[in-house]
């Protein structure tokens, strides 16, 4: 990098604010093993920090798929899908998805965040008004920045502020709502039948980003929108959370399939995600299709976490897996998260950007490879730190 460039002394200052601000992050290596975690320093901590929700990360018969998806189809898919990387697996997965969610057509990504971002880059035109929840994922919003529609923010779950908002802007060529069906950073489920309503109402498309609700909630795991009695126009479910996996799928019509194997980018010019991964895929549909008691131990887990502490008021109770302790400054936030590192117990440390400011918290959340006796220790020890005693 050249000597009179500025870029060097721009990146320090920035990471200097970082620090100063309490914001710095950084990545830290771990070994996965029965719900815990063991780092670096071979220190072993409960793992209440995760989306491995059904506990399928580490599931045997997940893995064996995978292997044997290894051997019928070897390690990659070498091209993009419009080349030669779509596979007989490709179509499998998508063939299952289609089935057990209700849609005519699936296209499959390798990231929930490209697949979002590639629906509204090539669906949304100039003129086109694109409303989002204030709280969409950052992908969600990224998108809806760099898109040449225009981007219009309501309130978080706001249904009145969603349907004068549409109504203001009748005139629109398009129309488009997003909104995610539960939302990781709060756990809160969006209110899916009445934006559908409004929706309907005002002529606008709807989308839902499922990423935390599928497999979780719903008959079968279907997740938000089956839990809502509800079907948007477009749903994109993602493989990182309760698959236990990676990558994404966009639920559509098959017109917008069409519409999107043409001129999705993310699409068009990715290299398909390996067959292998893709066959694993069906069978964790198959497993999550028929494992109902991975969400009654779920329903469990919750009770007892929010029966603990049910007279804290910085945790929010929740329907999901998602447990926010909303503590407020970073620095408070930050050495819960310590003295709860110090009792074995690794949670998410989450401050903003993430989050708003003055909404720092710890992001508990549950899993089917947690205890009973776990998540009592987790809940415990929580309530004595909110109660000002640390050294229970």
């Amino acid at each position: 990098m050249s000597e009179s460039s500025r870029l060097p002394s721009r990146i320090a200052q920035k990471l200097a604010e970082r620090q100063q601000q309490g914001l710095h992050r950084s990545v830290r290596a771990f070994h996965h093993q029965d719900g815990k975690l063991i780092d670096e320093h071979n220190n072993t901590y409960l793992n209440f920090s995760g989306n491995d929700y059904l506990g399928l990360a580490n599931d045997p018969a997940l893995i064996s798929a995978w292997q044997d998806g290894l051997s019928l189809y070897g390690a990659g898919s070498t091209a993009s899908p419009l080349v030669t990387g779509f596979s007989h697996a490709h179509q499998a997965l998508e063939a299952s998805l289609c089935e057990w969610l209700g849609f005519d057509k699936a296209l499959l990504f390798n990231s929930g965040f490209s697949a979002n971002q590639a629906v509204i880059f090539s669906l949304l035109e100039k003129g086109d008004v694109l409303f989002q929840d204030k709280l969409n994922h950052a992908s969600l919003m990224e998108a809806g920045i760099l898109s040449e529609a225009t981007m219009l923010r309501f309130l978080h779950n706001n249904i009145a502020k969603l349907d004068s908002g549409l109504k203001n802007q009748a005139d629109a060529p398009s129309r488009f709502v997003i909104t995610e069906g539960v939302f990781s950073m709060d756990g809160d489920l969006s209110p899916l039948a009445d934006i559908a309503s409004v929706c309907r109402a005002n002529e606008a498309c709807l989308m839902v980003d499922d990423a935390h609700g599928i497999g979780v909630l719903g008959k079968e795991g279907r997740g938000s929108c089956d839990n809502a009695g509800i079907q948007p126009d477009i749903l994109i479910v993602t493989f990182g959370k309760a698959f236990g996996m990676m990558g994404a799928a966009v639920m559509c019509s098959a017109q917008v399939h069409d519409y999107l194997t043409q001129f999705a980018r993310h699409y068009v010019y990715s290299t398909a995600m390996p067959p292998a991964q893709a066959y694993a895929l069906s069978k964790a549909v198959s497993i999550i299709r028929k494992d109902n008691w991975r969400r009654e131990k779920l329903h469990e887990l919750s009770s007892r976490f929010h029966r603990v502490l049910s007279e804290h008021h910085e945790v929010v109770e929740t329907q999901t897996p998602i447990k926010p302790v909303v503590l407020g400054d970073v620095t408070t936030m930050l050495t819960a998260a310590e003295h709860l590192k110090s009792a074995g117990f690794w949670t998410g440390a989450i401050r903003p950007p993430t989050v708003p400011p003055n909404s720092s918290r710890l992001r508990i959340t549950l899993s089917v490879n947690q205890t009973l006796d776990d998540v009592n220790a987790l809940a415990r020890k929580v309530r004595h730190i909110l109660e000002g005693d640390r050294h229970e």
